[in-house]
């Protein structure tokens, strides 16, 4: 079994391990550092960053909703697994992992004697465990030996190589800035960039196969009161008190007829991304992904009427 703390660690069990197999073999390459298969994307990013003078508490609106979390940031489940944890199918110096016994088999570089038709496995069990190595006479490698990579997951580590950014939300009217009126248009918008909405493209290879994803914001939900949700194709036009459109509604992101009543709204926007990837070998897949900005306080006032 592998062991935490002290000084036999599994680190210092496996540089040991690739100095032995270097003895027996005579020549091994270094093993590289290990890492999760997956690469599942980080789905809390911690550059959350709201445009506004009074942005309130990022990543949480009306009712909780955490941030930066989102549809489809799970990832699939990693191929390797030992013991609960996520281990590398693939290890330059012990080999490919197989996870019906929790053993790494490589092909022995020196084939003492054996009978027609079976090889001699380096065999390094226990998921890694490099004092359990030992050597086995066999048919054939095990199910699974030399498969080539997951697809999605080359896609997730190629998504997690880059930032998809929550948006920089931006209302008019905002209580930083003085109260709107009930009945009166609320613009919305957000600021533009790729990492905000997109293209986004990278890639991932492993084994001869290279998978490339390009990222888009698809659509972008405004969170303005418990009940009301505007959704918006794209990041909205600025508002400008001293531009052509003052005064009127939005032209493609808003409230045209405003509030009903007034209050203190607490309004936060919500990007969904759609992740597309193709891989070399033709297979091709979406990755659904999700950013909240933080939350901006309006406030709405009631109309004075004045009467003689």
């Amino acid at each position: 079994m592998l062991t935490r703390g002290g000084a036999d660690t599994p680190a210092r069990r496996r540089w040991f391990a690739a100095g032995l197999a270097a003895l027996l073999t005579l020549a091994v390459t270094p093993a590289r550092a290990a890492a999760d298969p997956g690469g599942s994307c980080t789905p809390d990013q911690v550059d959350c960053d709201v445009w506004d003078d009074d942005p309130g508490i990022p990543g949480g609106g009306p009712g909780g909703p955490g941030g930066g979390g989102g549809s489809g940031n799970g990832g699939a489940a990693p191929k390797c697994q030992w013991n609960g944890r996520a281990i590398p199918c693939h290890d330059d110096v012990l080999g490919w992992f197989n996870n019906a016994d929790g053993c790494y088999y490589k092909l022995a570089s020196a084939q003492a004697d054996a009978p027609p038709g079976k090889q001699w496995y380096q065999l390094t069990c226990n998921g890694g465990d490099l004092g359990s190595m030992r050597q086995e006479l066999l048919d054939g490698p095990p199910d699974g030996y030399g498969a080539p990579p997951d697809p999605e997951e080359l896609a997730r580590r190629a998504l997690a190589s880059i930032s998809l950014l929550p948006p920089r939300a931006s209302v008019a009217p905002r209580r930083s800035k003085g109260p709107g009126l009930v009945g009166l248009p609320v613009w919305m918008w957000a600021s533009r960039g790729a990492s905000y909405f997109g293209p986004l493209t990278a890639s991932a290879s492993d084994r001869g196969l290279t998978v490339t994803i390009t990222a888009n914001v698809t659509r972008t939900v405004w969170h303005m009161d418990r009940n009301l949700d505007v959704e918006c194709a794209g990041p909205g036009t600025p508002y400008r008190a001293n531009g052509p459109l003052a005064g009127s509604a939005s032209p493609d992101c808003g409230l045209p007829n405003g509030y009903p009543k007034a209050g203190i709204y607490q309004v936060y926007a919500t990007t969904f991304w759609t992740v597309e990837w193709t891989s070399s070998g033709g297979e091709r897949g979406v990755i659904a992904q999700s950013r909240e900005s933080g939350v901006i306080p309006v406030q709405i006032n009631e109309r004075q009427v004045v009467t003689r």
